[in-house]
């Protein structure tokens, strides 16, 4: 038994069926860049179950604290949105009580669809002196943690169960997928995706040049702080998993992030989130810098059925001053127009699972993706 009156520890769920991360699809677009043909090979995390990249570290986050939670209490944790999307997924599966804590960059996508969930959201409004909202929200964590005892924080900032995660299964997927020499471009907020691949290279040595992605604004990778628009990419503070003066990064503008989402969409029929879209335009610009790089890979968080509140809606865009900055000025795409391959790869794996919880992953599958085709979906041009 747990604290008095309380039960035990959180048991790990039934034979892992929230973990159906097997392989997320690289998709290939052929283009032109300044006239020279390159390939540009973007991984869909979006094809995950609940639809991103941080599906794969909510399972191990929680059990890397599973002895210390109480099931009546439950776990807190802060996030940008998907991290608390995988989470309520997990915990509901588990039946532990969590509170996700968001600040108002967070759209009514994530805030819904967590509630939806089954987890309790509090939206911590108040910026911190950088500017954003990280060092509040983490501050309303702590506080928090003192007044509820028994609440267990699993802290996606420092454990190593975020690298860790990304080390087992990210890392290993990229390489069976990209078994030769490869440049590997990974937004970084936590820096635990980037970090889990550094050791991987480390470990294995595979034959992989990781670049960071960040944008201005972001004190991950040893920046100014300062305000940031985008959800899920960038810190307020330095990232604990990663050394700025080891780690290879650029820096993108909000503009050309927001930019190529529109871009993608328009073009090549892929809806990205605003990290996806930072990453992407860090890509074209090391095109451009360097007309002998002929391939790059590049890490995609998520969609766009996230954001249609927000960077995929023009009045949004024009409220918060976004103009385009012609992202796609001498880039011709040549190949590679898609119609879903995230969402058609998520159904199709999901088809072949059994049992209650697959069950209730597919229907947020669904309920995550609308309308296939059309403006304003993964698989169309978006207004």
């Amino acid at each position: 038994m747990g604290a008095a009156g309380s039960p035990g520890p959180i048991g790990k769920p039934l034979v892992g069926e929230t973990r159906i991360f097997e392989t997320t699809p690289i998709v290939d677009l052929y283009v032109k860049v300044d006239g020279i043909d390159r390939r540009l090979r973007l991984k869909l995390e979006s094809a995950n179950p609940f639809g991103s990249l941080k599906d794969r570290i909510a399972a191990s986050l929680i059990d890397h604290v599973a002895d210390r939670i109480d099931k009546e209490i439950g776990i807190i944790e802060s996030t940008s949105g998907n991290l608390g999307v995988a989470m309520s997924a997990e915990c509901g599966a588990r039946g532990i009580p969590l509170n996700a804590v968001v600040d108002p960059r967070t759209s009514s996508f994530f805030i819904d669809r967590m509630r939806g969930l089954g987890a309790r959201v509090t939206v911590v409004d108040e910026p911190d002196l950088s500017g954003g909202f990280l060092l509040n929200r983490i501050r309303y964590v702590r506080e928090q943690l003192r007044a509820r005892p028994g609440l267990v924080w699993t802290n996606q900032y420092r454990s190593e169960a975020n690298p860790d995660a990304h080390f087992k299964t990210t890392a290993p997927e990229l390489r069976a997928q990209v078994p030769g020499p490869a440049t590997i471009l990974v937004p970084v907020s936590t820096g635990g995706t980037l970090a889990g691949l550094s050791r991987f290279v480390g470990s294995t040595g595979a034959p992989w040049r990781l670049v960071g992605v960040d944008v201005h604004g972001s004190a991950a990778l040893g920046g100014d702080p300062g305000r940031r628009l985008l959800s899920g990419i960038g810190a307020s503070c330095p990232s604990n998993f990663l050394d700025p003066a080891t780690t290879e990064a650029l820096h993108v503008d909000v503009t050309e992030a927001i930019s190529t989402c529109l871009w993608l969409s328009e073009q090549a029929g892929i809806g990205v989130g605003g990290s996806s879209g930072a990453t992407v335009a860090a890509a074209l610009r090391m095109f451009r810098q360097n007309p002998r790089t002929d391939e790059l890979i590049c890490l995609c968080p998520d969609g766009a059925d996230r954001y249609r509140s927000t960077i995929y809606r023009a009045d949004w865009r024009a409220a918060h001053g976004v103009t385009d900055v012609g992202i796609g000025a001498g880039v011709e795409l040549t190949r590679g127009r898609c119609s879903d391959p995230a969402e058609q790869y998520a159904k199709r794996l999901l088809r072949t699972r059994t049992g209650d919880h697959v069950r209730t992953a597919a229907g947020a599958v669904d309920a995550v993706r609308p309308d296939q085709g059309g403006p304003g979906t993964p698989g169309g041009p978006v207004p």
